[in-house]
């Protein structure tokens, strides 16, 4: 893992490879997207073909029932207690998320609330590659289960047992064999077979997240989530655990963004090596290897100061702080998910304790934070003004409007004095 001196070049050369990798994704993901949305399922299964490598139609696009039960019936005890426990966690932290009404009174005959409604149909995206993520399945079915979604519609290409055990076992009955760019045009425009929805929401390579931002003028969507960032910031620390957090999220995918941020030149050298010797553990094909090749480092910073600007400009969707190190905490602004002390495996956050593991990425991370129960309902404002009210009320209203020029406006609280 290549180690290099934080300055101000190095970040700049950092954040614009980003932007140039999104910018390369967007081209492929716009040919993809513009097809499906004309030409229906004869695209979506003629993309799905040829990149998935998988023969579809009409007939077979969705999981039957009956496969989702066996599917269940077919792994083991263990692994759905697992299942169990981590979305116990889930809900019990999606159900403190979920925004509440209320209604009081601003002033003497004006009242204003709020209503909590969910939207009606999501779209949960879920990557495949050589493994279908089954936790993101749970990060994303729960949280709108618990906003009280009505239809929730799964896409995942080639989904296997695992994923569709869960599936059954959450209840969750619409599951799509598709996935890439196509499977987000086609939630997001609708085709014969896959009527459309009105927000997607999930992680994906950098060509589904270009495609969700493509559909994002037609077809709500949750945030930019992938290719996978992973961030330590630390002066000390046990380098085991650093390069153990840096490999685990690189494997994710291959164009995922691994970084160690210190002030430390001996830690930075132990980091670097631990990460080569821990490499070398892993199954040949692993895709870390090749991640952290490419978007892989070690950054030694001149103080903590500069490490902090550096990491609240890349505002890293994990980001670690190892135990007896949370000094920075205080001043890190941008983060997707935090995790604090030696402990606090990063893993934990993708799959079991509770906190949603759909999170910004690309910089998204300085304006939102992760996936949650409010990505799934609709606050709608409420306000019931009384003749007192509207009397209090009228002279201010119509003070506005006539500074604005519109004299209707101004007329129709006038009228009610």
């Amino acid at each position: 893992m290549r180690i290099l001196p934080l300055t101000d070049s190095t970040e700049k050369n950092l954040l614009s490879s980003r932007r140039a990798s999104s910018h390369a994704a967007e081209a492929v993901a716009r040919r993809i997207v513009q097809d499906v949305r004309r030409r229906g399922d004869r695209a979506l299964f003629a993309w799905t073909r040829r990149l998935d490598h998988v023969a579809l139609g009409s007939s077979n696009v969705w999981v039957a029932p009956e496969e989702l039960r066996r599917a269940r019936r077919s792994v083991s005890r263990e692994f759905l207690e697992a299942i169990h426990h981590a979305a116990r966690n889930i809900r019990a932290v999606a159900r403190r998320q979920k925004p509440r009404e209320w209604s009081f009174q601003v002033e003497p005959g004006v009242r204003a609330g709020q209503r909590v409604r969910p939207i009606e149909s999501i779209g949960c995206y879920l990557p495949g590659g050589r493994f279908s993520l089954v936790s993101t399945l749970l990060m994303t079915a729960i949280p709108a289960q618990e906003a009280g979604v009505e239809r929730i519609v799964v896409a995942s290409p080639q989904p296997g047992a695992a994923l569709l055990a869960a599936a059954d076992l959450l209840g969750v009955r619409s599951v799509a064999r598709v996935g890439g760019a196509q499977a987000i045009a086609a939630l997001a425009y609708g085709t014969r077979s896959i009527s459309r929805v009105d927000k997607i929401c999930g992680p994906g390579n950098r060509f589904v997240t270009a495609a969700k931002m493509i559909v994002s003028a037609d077809c709500a969507i949750d945030m930019l989530a992938g290719p996978t960032e992973a961030v330590v910031l630390s002066a000390r620390g046990d380098a085991r655990f650093i390069a153990a957090d840096l490999i685990a999220q690189a494997e994710h995918d291959p164009d995922a963004v691994a970084l160690f941020v210190t002030t430390s030149a001996r830690l930075a050298r132990a980091v670097a090596a631990e990460v080569e010797r821990q490499l070398g553990l892993l199954p040949a094909g692993n895709l870390a290897r090749r991640s952290l090749a490419k978007n892989g480092a070690v950054l030694v910073a001149q103080g903590m100061a500069r490490a902090v600007r550096f990491v609240n400009a890349f505002a890293p969707e994990h980001l670690t702080l190892p135990e007896g190190f949370r000094g920075p905490l205080r001043e890190i602004e941008s983060a997707g998910s935090i995790f604090l002390g030696n402990w606090s495996a990063q893993t934990f956050g993708d799959y079991a304790s509770g906190t949603n593991h759909v999170l910004p990425t690309g910089g998204a991370g300085r304006a939102r934070g992760g996936l949650s129960v409010a990505d799934f309902v609709k606050c709608i404002s409420v306000q019931e003004v009384s003749r007192a009210g509207a009397e209090r009320l009228a002279p201010v209203a119509s003070e506005f409007a006539r500074a604005e020029g519109l004299a209707a406006h101004a007329r129709s609280v006038e009228m009610r004095r």
